[in-house]
């Protein structure tokens, strides 16, 4: 385990947004006078999302989606004062959010936590969130632990992420790194991938669960493939090494690159040393110094690197500072270097 990261909640985030832009290109906060009224467009945009015009209606969450938030608010109200936790929930994120409203992280925890005392479970997280960083109530670690550990039950993986996390600190859950491998595997194959980064990190060191190399690249490499810098960097250098999997000098230079790309210091620091001395990619002084300078402004040096480049020329220096300096309009594209 190399980080504690908190994933942040959207709402329903894995459905359709079909949002309504503005002229200036923001959301609108209400319907416009010219459109149809803010019930059709929710029942218009529920078909779309739920495939049926049959299918059950949630005029809320279509305005919602829609981007109409004060609409939203309003459609939702009458439903959360019936005890609607979807409803309840739905004007959480609005004020969490600030969507339509001023953000007002107090009158959301009051919400978050009906809705949470309802059974839902974005709730029950949000609101661990809110507690764990002192947003909008007191912070309360054991709380957002409890809150974490009730959504992690009804096998949400952010909750199941967070609360094995919480479980691998011990601080405020109990010391348990078998716990936190058997959460971070439950979220991992539900598909988050700083969970599958983790998890692959506690195979390959043995935390919690039996060392396997094999299993723990192929954990991280899922990671990589969804963007996960730091699974970037640690699946490159895996390959470099043939760690778990097959060495392969050119496909570490490729996954280093990458992340190199992505903005990773370290990523950037690698890649120049293979630039510098070849290997697994075309020598080019001049590239690997620019990804040199470009990890200096975030604060990394390399010593050994330093070495490598002492004999570029002062010309091709120049160039390299310049090309830093453009970055990222001239950064060469993966692959061109050869």
């Amino acid at each position: 385990m190399k980080r504690a990261l908190l994933i942040a909640t959207a709402l329903l985030a894995s459905s359709p947004v079909f949002a309504q832009a503005s002229n200036d290109g923001s959301l609108s906060t209400e319907v416009p006078a010219a459109l149809p009224t803010a019930a059709d467009e929710a029942a218009s945009v529920s078909a779309e999302i739920f495939g049926s015009p049959k299918a059950k209606v949630d005029d809320a969450y279509g305005a919602f989606q829609r981007g109409y938030f004060l609409t939203a608010l309003e459609l939702a109200l009458p439903r959360a004062e019936k005890n609607d936790p979807a409803a309840q929930t739905l004007i959480a994120e609005i004020y969490a959010r600030g969507l339509g409203v001023g953000e007002n992280l107090a009158a959301a925890s009051g919400w978050y936590a009906i809705a949470a005392k309802n059974g839902d479970t974005l709730a029950a997280f949000a609101l661990g969130l809110l507690y764990l960083e002192g947003k909008g109530v007191p912070r309360n670690p054991q709380k957002a632990a409890e809150l974490f550990e009730q959504a992690a039950a009804k096998n949400y993986p952010p909750a199941q992420y967070n609360l094995a996390l919480l479980h691998v600190e011990g601080r405020y859950a109990s010391p348990d790194l078998k716990e936190a491998a058997r959460l971070m595997k439950l979220a991992a194959d539900k598909g988050l991938a700083d969970a599958q980064y983790d998890y692959g990190s506690m195979l390959l060191e043995g935390a919690g669960v039996a060392p396997d190399e094999k299993a723990g690249a192929h954990e991280i490499r899922l990671a990589a493939a969804q963007g996960q810098v730091d699974a970037m960097v640690d699946y490159a250098t895996l390959a470099y090494l043939g760690r778990g999997v097959a060495k392969n000098v050119t496909e570490a230079v490729t996954w280093y690159r990458q992340a190199a790309e992505s903005g990773s210091p370290v990523a950037q620091v690698r890649l120049a040393k293979l630039l510098a001395v070849g290997e697994g990619v075309k020598f080019d002084l001049t590239e690997a110094a620019m990804w040199r300078a470009l990890a200096r402004r975030q604060g990394l040096t390399d010593p050994q690197l330093e070495k490598l480049l002492i004999s570029i020329s002062s010309s091709d220096l120049s160039a390299a500072e310049e090309r830093a300096r453009l970055w990222p309009v001239d950064v060469p594209k993966a692959g061109s270097a050869g």
